[in-house]
């Protein structure tokens, strides 16, 4: 079993020591409960930053301060994935890393970015990774990115157990948005879990309006293969947080459904295919 802990956090946009001082805390009092790996929301040491100035003043590079935080507290305890606003060169960049004791395991940089976020943010360029980990295959996305269903495809295909996906979910792109309980959000990941045969766990902060920023919603959710809700949804309008076993064995036998019900190699390749970096999967 791999232990994740969903730290569903409430930042303020631009406050980044507190910020990461409250997420380092967090992540070491999930460790101290038995977490095997920690996930904290999208743009966690910075809060949900869409103002460029503001931006600019927040954002930092890969081997910055964040890192080093994190990969201390990860120490020989696990993972740790947290989301900030990344600086390289003249971009910035809507950053997910996953660290251990030694540095980076995974670095991921947003693809779709959602509504003002493309007034502050360069696409990501670093496609979409996965890796294998003490804790079963990994891969990283996005928030808006779930909105896009070749995205989990991509990352099943080339062998994810589990998604992790740290949000910042907002109103905007659903007709109506419940005032308590599940979004949409929290469907469309149930959905693909299920299709794509990954347990996922998507994280998000809970924050009112700040510094020109959208209130973000929290209803954090973890899933396994099937689509199974094994965490949440979260809290809707405060700080929260939960525990929750993954069984990565019983993730891989999702992929088989029945002795004829083979979803992966029932594909019909010959007739569709998902492009990925110019490759046919």
């Amino acid at each position: 079993m791999t232990v994740v802990a969903l730290e569903q956090i409430d930042v303020v946009a631009g406050e980044v020591t507190a910020n990461r001082d409250l997420a380092v805390a967090r992540a070491a009092a999930a460790f101290q409960a038995g977490a095997d790996l920690v996930v904290l929301p999208e743009l966690a040491v910075s809060g949900y930053v869409v103002d460029p100035a503001l931006a600019r003043t927040v954002a930092e590079p890969l081997d910055g301060p964040s890192l080093a935080a994190f990969t201390r507290v990860a120490g020989r305890s696990g993972l740790v994935v947290y989301g900030f606003c990344e600086r390289d060169g003249d971009d910035l960049f809507n950053t997910v890393v996953a660290v251990d004791g030694e540095g980076p395991v995974l670095h991921y940089r947003k693809l779709h970015l959602f509504d003002r976020e493309k007034g502050v943010y360069t696409p990501g360029d670093l496609g979409l990774p996965v890796r294998e980990t003490p804790y079963g295959v990994l891969g990283l996305c996005v928030c808006y990115d779930l909105r896009f269903v070749e995205v989990l495809r991509a990352l099943s295909l080339q062998g994810a157990d589990l998604v992790i996906a740290p949000a910042a979910w907002v109103a905007g792109f659903d007709r109506t948005v419940p005032a308590a309980g599940a979004t949409r959000h929290v469907d469309s990941v149930l959905a693909q879990a299920n299709l794509d045969q990954v347990a996922v766990v998507a994280v998000s902060q809970v924050a009112g309006s700040s510094h020109g920023g959208p209130a973000t919603l929290g209803g954090s959710v973890a899933c396994d293969a099937y689509g199974e809700v094994l965490a949440g949804p979260l809290s809707r309008t405060a700080a929260d947080a939960a525990l929750v076993e993954i069984d990565i064995a019983a993730v891989r036998a999702a992929r088989v459904r029945g002795p004829a019900i083979r979803p992966r190699e029932d594909r019909r390749t010959d007739v569709y295919s998902l492009n990925y970096r110019g490759e046919p999967w």
